[in-house]
């Protein structure tokens, strides 16, 4: 640990990011709006893509927003308390406080530790903190679901590859490394469920109609 971070530095950082992380823009935003809420519907997932499913794109687009800009807030915050520091000391701040951020999305305080898959708060942290990666990561993203229609692969595919883009493309300091790496377990992991019906080939594909009910 870098000798001018401070304890009480990184555990503000840690704190303030998780609690940051923890705030549930799509309940917020549905529940303001008068339109529910987005554990009720659908998925039961607090993200902007079950959020769409409840017929508001402009609620999804705030979710979208909301869990992708408190990661970046967090590292931004971070980067201010440490902009006299060392780049070393700066480094390792910014990616506590991302990963925080993250944790906090998917382990949220305010909703009983139950929360999102993460794919927003990784895309909106990662940039902040190391913005190459996160471009790389976000170009992953678009051409595997471009090519094959499934949005949960490209995200998959993006956070397995973000620590290597980290390490071996854009020789990153190793906290970036190891926030990649943090976040893209945990993506894998929430992913689960997703993961069993590519296997199965079950996965619905981006922009596919649900099949009709069939008629008596």
């Amino acid at each position: 640990m870098p000798a001018d971070l401070s304890p009480v530095l990184i555990l503000a950082a840690i704190l303030g990011g998780y609690l940051l992380g923890s705030v549930p823009f799509g309940v917020v935003a549905m529940k303001l709006a008068g339109a529910g809420d987005p554990r009720s519907i659908g998925s039961g997932n607090i993200g902007a893509t079950n959020v769409l499913r409840s017929g508001r794109k402009d609620l999804a687009a705030l979710t979208l927003i909301g869990d992708s800009g408190k990661g970046a807030f967090a590292v931004l915050i971070a980067w201010i308390l440490t902009r006299h520091s060392s780049k070393d000391a700066q480094s390792v701040l910014t990616c506590l406080a991302a990963s925080a951020a993250f944790l906090g999305h998917i382990f949220p305080v305010f909703l009983g530790f139950k929360g999102g898959k993460g794919v927003a708060t990784f895309f909106g942290t990662l940039l902040a903190a190391a913005w190459p990666v996160g471009l790389a990561a976000g170009a992953t993203w678009l051409a595997v679901a471009f090519f094959l229609r499934l949005s949960s692969l490209a995200a998959l595919t993006a956070a397995a590859l973000a620590p290597l883009y980290a390490l071996f493309v854009f020789d990153q300091p190793y906290p970036v490394a190891a926030m990649c790496l943090l976040m893209a377990v945990l993506i894998f992991i929430r992913h689960n469920e997703n993961i069993r019906r590519l296997l199965k080939g079950e996965e619905p594909k981006i922009g596919a109609k649900k099949p009709e009910p069939p008629t008596a």
